[in-house]
């Protein structure tokens, strides 16, 4: 059976677009693991912020926000800083200026318990919520297959060549062809391209630790996220009296299996403990993810410029969950060639495209 899409990789990206155009299309997803999301996707910090990727990816995260509704559950977000960071809160907030996206400056020590005392600067992001990842992209998946789609796992991609207008690819599953080749592989994007003649794009991965943790005091129930306008670190509250903490890390690094770093952790730890007066009573879980960032750090949506049937569905770094609605409407639309949904219609899909980096 010919294929007219084949979309190697089945984490958010992948099942996200294929979701979008199983509905007008014949579509195969192909995925190295023995099931979909298990490296990026799988991993994820699972919160939904307008302002986190800056105001280039904000437009994405806020046009997502009614179909991610059912997933979302209220949090919340404070970006702390002392004194001398008065700089970086003023620039943050001016980033988002006439964006919509609701910032307000606040005493960041009269709602975050045991805060040390240099830590006097806030900004209260309300609209910030958590994500159900896990039924968000199993509901994807599964809207996808009621569309035709067929899912491959254990279907690692060992090569694929261009024949006429046809892709003949290899995979771990077997052979399989395809009209179009759509590259979803998150960190392994670059790697997809080179095996499909495409000019890689300097798509990186970062490794990203996070750890669970109990803490005395516990959080407060309804309590918001906390992260730190100067990226060096960020927690949530969890169920059962936990936060996950991160370091804000990114290590380059190949593409992987990510595993958390003692020193990463140990840091973060350390991070903690010269913000809040709160004693870490256990280390629970800690894990590793990966983000991939183009040079410029936006996504890569569309055709590539000098490749024939080869699509970019990649370099979502680190708001790939929170933005997978919009971005599947405007690849699809790019993809498709047809009018973007009302959704993203307002949204300028050459900002994302990969004829950016032409030459």
């Amino acid at each position: 059976m010919a294929w007219d899409v084949a979309i190697v990789g089945a984490g958010i990206a992948g099942a996200s677009l294929a979701a979008e155009i199983a509905p007008h299309a014949r579509v195969l997803l192909l995925e190295a693991e023995d099931r979909a999301g298990y490296h990026s996707t799988g991993r994820s910090a699972a919160f939904w912020s307008e302002s986190y990727g800056g105001p280039a990816i904000q437009p994405l995260t806020t046009a997502s926000g009614a179909a991610l509704r059912p997933y979302m559950e209220p949090m919340g977000s404070i970006h702390i800083g002392r004194a001398d960071e008065a700089g970086a809160i003023d620039a943050f907030l001016a980033e988002f200026e006439g964006s919509g996206v609701e910032l307000r400056a606040i005493d960041p020590q009269a709602m975050i318990p045991g805060l040390r005392p240099e830590w006097t600067l806030g900004v209260l992001e309300p609209s910030c919520e958590y994500i159900d990842v896990g039924g968000l992209h199993g509901d994807m998946l599964a809207a996808a297959k009621r569309a035709g789609a067929e899912l491959r796992t254990d279907a690692a991609l060992h090569s694929a060549r261009r024949e006429g207008s046809t892709w003949k690819l290899e995979t771990r599953a077997g052979a399989f062809e395809a009209a179009v080749l759509v590259d979803a592989a998150g960190a392994w994007a670059d790697p997809v391209a080179e095996m499909a003649g495409a000019r890689p794009l300097g798509i990186q991965p970062y490794r990203r630790t996070i750890m669970q943790l109990r803490t005395d005091p516990a959080p407060a129930v309804g309590s918001p996220m906390v992260a730190h306008i100067g990226g060096s670190f960020y927690w949530k509250p969890e169920a059962g009296g936990r936060i996950w903490l991160s370091p804000h890390d990114e290590i380059e690094t190949p593409p992987c299996d990510a595993q958390p770093e003692d020193i990463d952790v140990a840091v973060a730890i350390e991070r903690f403990e010269q913000v809040v007066d709160w004693r870490v009573e256990k280390l629970e879980h800690k894990w590793a993810g990966l983000r991939s960032f183009a040079p410029d750090r936006l996504p890569v949506y569309g055709f590539d410029a000098d490749l024939p049937g080869f699509f970019w569905c990649a370099g979502q770094g680190g708001f790939g969950i929170q933005t997978a609605p919009a971005a599947a409407k405007l690849a699809a639309a790019l993809l498709l060639g047809a009018s973007p949904d009302p959704a993203v219609a307002a949204i300028d899909p050459a900002l994302y495209s990969p004829a950016r980096f032409a030459g």
